[in-house]
């Protein structure tokens, strides 16, 4: 239990004298700073002193006074400087200020960079996480372009298909009524029959117009074609192979009208307004 006290007496004792000593070796060194300040001010008197008593040839003495300055000057950056002092002890204690004052400055940098490291790291975290939110917005958007996109070629394709089936519906519907109405017009217009009853002179001349005339469903469909191919001139010559009677019959019923210059040609009335 007794040795303790006397090894913190020791301890003590130790940093008084280091104490003492360090405030002795500032003392030698500030002697010997005030040393070499006084030998600086009395040579810069000595400076002033022989430049206030150059009066002649002061040109010539300004020319010699920097040439031995300029010799000076080389001798001292030739000359290798010399420490105030060799004294270890003043020179331990100035060492020792020095790094404490050193380690000071640069705890002082640390702490300042791992501020700055600190925040650089946060504003990293927050950009980190905005590009992240950023490139999911963007796959989303991708997503929904190329959804978009599938959807789109889809009802185009859908559509192309619709507007086939409609059209060949419609040829199909069309070519049926096209065929009702030439069965219905064959039917119940008939061309002459030169075998039927009337007189022979009658029946010989029924008899040479069928060898020419066309049917009342070939009449329609001629002033119906005309009018589609060239609407410009819709009509039609009546030759010999129009029989007059399904042609008077066109007119009188308003499916067909005559040119107003020439009657021998008709055409489809304008029901459409074509």
């Amino acid at each position: 239990m007794t040795p303790a006290p006397s090894k913190q007496r020791e301890m003590d004792q130790e940093a008084q004298s280091s104490q003492s000593s360090e405030a002795a070796a500032k003392a030698v060194l500030l002697e010997e700073c005030e040393e070499q300040f006084g030998l600086l001010q009395k040579l810069q008197n000595e400076i002033i002193l022989t430049d206030t008593e150059a009066n002649d040839d002061q040109s010539n003495e300004a020319v010699n006074r920097l040439i031995a300055v300029t010799s000076e000057l080389e001798q001292w950056q030739e000359m290798e400087p010399k420490l105030l002092t060799t004294s270890p002890e003043v020179l331990l204690a100035v060492g020792k200020e020095e790094l404490q004052r050193l380690n000071n400055q640069l705890k002082m940098v640390l702490s300042c960079s791992q501020a700055k490291l600190d925040a650089q790291k946060k504003i990293l975290k927050r950009e980190q996480t905005w590009q992240a939110e950023k490139k999911e917005a963007l796959n989303a958007v991708c997503e929904k372009i190329t959804r978009l996109q599938l959807e789109n070629e889809k009802s185009e394709h859908s559509v192309l298909q619709d507007m086939k089936r409609k059209i060949n519906n419609l040829k199909d519907y069309h070519s049926s009524l096209m065929e009702m109405l030439s069965d219905m017009l064959a039917e119940h217009f008939p061309l002459p029959d030169p075998q039927g009853n009337g007189t022979k002179k009658k029946r010989a001349a029924a008899y040479d117009a069928e060898m020419n005339l066309i049917s009342l469903s070939e009449i329609i469909e001629r002033l119906t074609n005309k009018t589609l191919e060239t609407p410009h001139d819709p009509y039609v010559i009546t030759d010999d192979t129009f029989w007059p009677p399904y042609t008077e019959m066109l007119l009188r019923n308003g499916i067909a009208t005559r040119h107003p210059e020439d009657c021998n040609k008709i055409r489809l009335e304008n029901f459409f307004g074509i």
